[in-house]
């Protein structure tokens, strides 16, 4: 027996949860929850964060900058429970009204600087320590066409991809056909990008790289909804390339570990508060 078609209702009204494994936390308002403040570690830079592919964005750069010398770049990472609404906190809502992680606060300038949205915090940063954004206005503005195709692409990867095939209450074909189709488009437009050249903005990697990886890198790497198979992601030979290469960089493979509280128990570093932490 066939299900009664869904007919939209005039007006829409949020009467139960949608569903899936988010759904505790959805609601159709912002703003706090309850009242509580962060916690504030000595170093200039302040992240609130989880090792969500949004989240690891931040923390691959800030280890990438340390790597390269630049000691202002020392953080303390602290764990946002998204799980458990530590993102709708008084104090979280301060720093991001959006309530997403991650969020930034910089501490080395008065007032104290918030900075949210993934792409935002790695544009601030890398300007701020004139490292992995070219100065030149052809590579710089190359950068910046990558970094936000990801931030404009991903939501069909994480919001649409990913929730209705990994994590929706049940398996639709429709949604899951339309949103995989977009899927491989943006891995064959990556594909045939890095067919061109070794990384998305030119011969340098960037924070272009550093945002796109940790979505299709890590797609493309099986790290992503268990969808490797099911997406064919050893077709696309370039993107494959470029991601492994990606993977290797310590700085990435520190970066990850951060904020992380999944997987194998080495790779877990729920907090970050000095290097020896990652050691």
């Amino acid at each position: 027996m066939s299900k009664t078609p869904y007919v939209p209702p005039k007006v829409w009204t949020h009467e139960a949860p949608s569903g899936g494994q988010f759904a505790n936390i959805n609601r159709p308002v912002a703003g706090p929850t309850h009242d509580k403040e962060l916690p504030v570690g000595k170093h200039p830079l302040q992240l609130y964060s989880l090792a969500t592919p949004n989240g690891i964005k931040v923390t691959i750069l800030l280890e990438e900058l340390l790597a390269l010398g630049h000691s202002g770049a020392d953080y303390d990472a602290w764990l946002i429970r998204i799980n458990e609404g530590d993102q709708f906190s008084s104090g979280f809502v301060d720093i991001n009204p959006n309530s997403k992680i991650p969020a930034l606060l910089d501490r080395s300038v008065a007032p104290a600087v918030r900075v949210f949205e993934s792409g935002s915090i790695l544009l601030y940063l890398a300007e701020k320590f004139s490292a992995f954004l070219a100065s030149d206005i052809a590579t710089r503005t190359e950068t910046l066409n990558w970094l936000f195709w990801q931030m404009g692409a991903a939501p069909y990867l994480g919001g649409g991809f990913g929730h209705f095939y990994a994590y929706a209450p049940e398996k639709m074909e429709y949604p899951i056909n339309r949103f995989t189709m977009e899927a491989k488009r943006q891995l064959d437009v990556l594909d045939q990008r890095l067919a061109q050249s070794q990384y998305l903005a030119g011969d340098d990697y960037s924070i272009a790289d550093i945002a796109v990886w940790s979505w299709y890198g890590q797609l493309a790497l099986g790290k992503l909804y268990s969808a490797a198979e099911f997406l064919s992601v050893q077709d696309y030979t370039h993107v494959q390339r470029w991601a492994q290469a990606i993977a290797q960089r310590p700085a990435v493979v520190r970066g990850t570990r951060v904020n992380r509280t999944w997987g194998d128990e080495a790779s877990q570093v729920p907090e970050r508060h000095q290097a020896a932490d990652l050691d």
